[in-house]
Formats: C-alpha cells, structure tokens, sequence
C-alpha cells in the first residue's frame, strides 16, 4: 500500500466481489492488488482471499475477509456527491439493482451492508441556503423523498 491512511472495510468473504463492483460502478475507482491468506485463520484457508486493495473515487481502501463478526453500520458511510439527476440515478440505480436496498433521504445501502449517501450538490447547495425559509423548504422537501428528486428540491428551493 502507498498511501499512509487507508480505510479498512470488513466482509465476510466477498471483499473482492464488492471491490470490483466499486470499481466499475464509481468513477476514478480500481481493484489493485488480491492478497491470499499464508496460512488457516478463523474465517478463513490458507490460499483463500484474505485482502483486496481497491479505491472508491480516488479513496484508498482495503477490503478484509475477516468473516461475519463485524458487520457494517450506518456509522460510516461513502458520500457520493453528484452534478446531475443522471448521475445520481446511475449510482443510487446501482446500488440499489446489485441487491442493496433504499433508505430515506439520499441513504441506500448496498448488498454488502454499506452504507451510501447519494447526495446530488444541488442539495447540498439548497438546505445551506443563507435564507432560512430556502433552506427549510429543501430540507423539508428532501425528508420525504428516498432517492433525490434534484426537480423537486429546486422547485421547493424557489417556494
């Protein structure tokens, strides 16, 4: 690994499936190197996958097959900050198509158990709005929805 801080994401054999959907599903993603187990571990055979190297949008991860006694939370998420309506429904698509599931506001997870926080700027831009009444309005707007409707917050950012 080159870089001094890596985020270490547990799974539960899969760590290579789920970094190669990363790869193909983000931008500026890639699987690097696949590391085999030297020897049996608890999760585990010597010469099964124990570590992936990958990148999600340029940030470096590694994905550990250290079995099912840690699985993720909504505690750490990716946010995936987006420009348009395609692109968030590419991604959230994505997501949610490869066995994930929606939640509210923007959140998904993906099959994994990973959360996602599809996040177009567009709302990011309204529910800061420097008029509280604007910023009400997006944010109001935004509590009802699962995935980002850019149209719909832009019309509630106008009143």
């Amino acid at each position: 690994m080159i870089s001094k801080n890596t985020i270490c994401l547990w799974y539960d054999g899969t760590a290579l499936d789920a970094a190669m959907f990363y790869a193909k599903t983000f931008p500026d993603s890639r699987v690097g190197a696949v590391h085999r187990a030297p020897g049996d571990y608890p999760a585990g055979k010597q010469g099964d996958v124990l570590t992936v190297e990958f990148s999600v949008m340029g940030i470096p991860c590694l994905g550990l097959n250290g079995g099912p006694g840690v699985p993720h939370t909504d505690a750490f998420s990716f946010q995936v900050a987006t420009d348009d309506q395609v692109e968030t429904d590419r991604l959230w698509n994505a997501i949610i198509d490869n066995g994930g599931h929606a939640s509210a506001c923007g959140w998904c997870k993906d099959r994994w158990g990973l959360s996602w926080q599809i996040t177009p700027r567009v709302l990011t831009a309204a529910f800061t709005d420097p008029d509280p009444a604007v910023a009400k309005r997006a944010f109001d707007a935004m509590m009802t929805m699962s995935k980002i409707d850019i149209a719909a917050i832009e019309a509630a950012r106008r009143g």
